[in-house]
C-alpha cells in the first residue's frame, strides 16, 4: 500500500512539472498577442527602433510600446536579464507589417515562449514588428534586440536629467524635450538600455521635505542647547560644579 502511495505521489509530481513546463512554453495566449494598441506615432519615427514609455501608478508598473524595423531579421529572441539568468519577455499587442504595409496580428505569427526567451518569427525580414510589455515603476530596462538607431520617449512630465533621481545608460545619447516629454536618442546602439526617471513636480516636494526636516532639526537642537544651559545654571546655583580635585598630599582643598 505504501509503495502504491509513493508511486502515485511521484506520478502527480511529474504531471505537475510537465504541466508547468507546458504552461511556460505556451504562456502567451492569442488573445494577449492580439490585444489592441496604437503604434502609428512610433512607426513614423526615423529611428530603427522607437520605444514609448507610459507611467504606472503607486501599485502598478508602467508599460512600453516598441516598434522595430527588422532590417533583414526574420527572428527576434526577446528576454530580460535578471540577477541569475535570462527570463522570457512577456509581450502583448503584437503586430507585423510587410514592406508593402499589409498587417498581421500576433496570433498570425509564430510566437513561442520558452524558459529563457520569447521567440518571434516573421515571414519577411524587411518588415516592421511591434509589441508592448511591462516597464518598471519609474524605471525601464531592455536589451538592444537589433542594431541600429534608437529613440526612447519617457512619460509626460518626467525627466532623467537630475543626477540624484535620474540615470541613463549607455552614454552617447542626445536629449530633447518635446511637448513636455523627454526624448532620448542614440545614433547606434548595441547594449542594454537602462533608464531611471522621475516626475518633475517631485523635486520641489523633495526639497520642501528636506527643508522642513532641516528646520525641525534646527529647532530640536536649539531646544536641547537651551535645556543644557538651564541645567548648567541650576548646577552652578547649588554649587554642584565646584572644583573638588584633591591636592597632591591628599589634604582638604585650600589647606597646605
Amino acid at each position: 500500500m505504501n509503495r502504491r502511495l509513493v508511486l502515485a505521489a511521484v506520478a502527480i509530481a511529474l504531471l505537475a512539472t510537465l504541466a508547468g513546463c507546458s504552461a511556460l512554453s505556451g504562456g502567451i495566449s492569442d488573445e494577449q498577442l492580439d490585444q489592441e494598441a496604437e503604434y502609428g506615432d512610433l512607426r513614423d519615427s526615423e529611428a530603427d527602433v522607437a520605444i514609448d514609455l507610459e507611467d504606472g501608478s503607486m501599485i502598478e508598473d508602467g508599460e512600453f510600446r516598441a516598434v522595430y524595423d527588422l532590417n533583414e531579421t526574420e527572428e527576434l529572441s526577446l528576454y530580460r536579464s535578471s540577477l541569475y539568468r535570462d527570463e522570457p519577455l512577456d509581450i502583448n499587442s503584437v503586430r507585423y507589417w510587410y514592406p508593402n504595409g499589409t498587417e498581421l496580428t500576433g496570433s498570425e505569427l509564430t510566437v513561442e515562449q520558452g524558459q529563457s526567451e520569447t521567440t518571434v518569427q516573421v515571414p519577411d525580414g524587411n518588415g516592421t514588428l511591434a509589441f508592448s510589455g511591462e516597464a518598471g515603476r519609474k524605471t525601464f530596462q531592455l536589451p538592444a534586440f537589433v542594431e541600429g538607431s534608437y529613440v526612447v520617449t519617457v512619460p509626460e512630465g518626467h525627466r532623467t536629467s537630475n543626477f540624484l533621481f535620474g540615470d541613463v545608460s549607455p552614454n552617447g545619447y542626445e536629449r530633447e524635450v518635446i511637448d513636455d516629454r523627454e526624448r532620448l536618442s542614440w545614433a547606434e546602439l548595441e547594449n542594454t538600455i537602462s533608464l531611471r526617471y522621475y516626475l518633475t513636480r517631485d523635486i520641489p516636494l523633495f526639497l520642501g521635505l528636506v527643508g522642513t526636516v532641516a528646520v525641525l532639526g534646527g529647532i530640536g537642537i536649539g531646544y536641547y542647547y537651551r535645556q543644557v544651559k538651564q541645567l548648567r545654571k541650576q548646577r552652578e546655583k547649588f554649587g554642584l560644579d565646584i572644583d573638588t580635585d584633591d591636592d597632591s598630599d591628599g589634604g582638604p582643598p585650600g589647606f597646605p
